[in-house]
């Protein structure tokens, strides 16, 4: 029995509780500006992630405002480099850091995701503990792929990769939630992209209904 509908997504979000004034603010304030931030379903999964994960670096590609950068750093207190292709919307994420008081903890680079990627391959990742724990990627739908194979050099053996929106309201499910047409390219690179990780033989990976579509990736230890 499919039990995934408008009365259960709402009485899930009706759980969600921030732990955190400030950022309850900012999720308010970005609803009302119609500016895409993670769901609360989401924000809840991710925040468990985390607190099990105790990751010490999450490597974000995507930053928006910053507001799911701030939650994971408020969470469980770790260093986050994220990435942002826009710069008004950078401007705003680090005015919003800025406030939140994680200046400290949070870096937003600017530009391509993709040429971003290829600049931090550059830095030292011989030690493990100079690797990311965690890899959040949250940007061009149609790009995810490469965001995956440039990160994957700096991700530590037992990572997590978690992508956000892979659902796409429906459309990668079934091409009858595309109903103008008008996302055919995204939809196919996305489905690709699932297909992908799905077969990898060194993750272990699961796309859950939750938010827009999770997918949750786990490296296999060596044998």
């Amino acid at each position: 029995m499919n039990i995934t509908n408008n009365i259960v997504a709402a009485y899930i979000d009706s759980l969600y509780k921030s732990s955190n004034a400030d950022l309850q603010n900012l999720r308010e304030m970005s609803v009302q500006n119609h500016v895409p931030i993670i769901q609360k379903d989401a924000e809840n999964l991710l925040k468990v992630i985390m607190k099990l994960k105790k990751p010490a670096r999450v490597l974000e590609i995507g930053t928006a405002v910053g507001y799911s950068s701030c939650v994971f750093t408020e969470c469980c207190g770790c260093q986050v480099t994220t990435i942002e292709l826009d710069d008004a919307t950078a401007d705003i994420a680090e005015s919003n850091i800025r406030n939140m008081g994680f200046s400290d903890r949070i870096n937003v680079l600017r530009g391509d995701g993709r040429e971003v990627l290829k600049e931090l391959q550059k830095g030292d990742f011989s030690s493990e503990s100079d690797k990311y724990d965690i890899l959040f990627v949250d940007a061009a739908k149609s790009h995810y792929r490469e965001f995956w194979d440039l990160s994957m050099p700096m991700l530590k053996e037992d990572c997590i990769i978690i992508c956000d929106n892979v659902l796409q309201k429906g459309m990668t499910a079934s091409d009858e939630f595309d109903t103008r047409g008008r996302y055919k390219t995204s939809i196919r690179h996305m489905r690709n992209f699932i297909d992908y990780i799905t077969s990898l033989d060194n993750f272990d990976t699961v796309v859950s209904p939750t938010g827009d579509g999770l997918s949750i990736s786990i490296r296999k230890h060596n044998e």
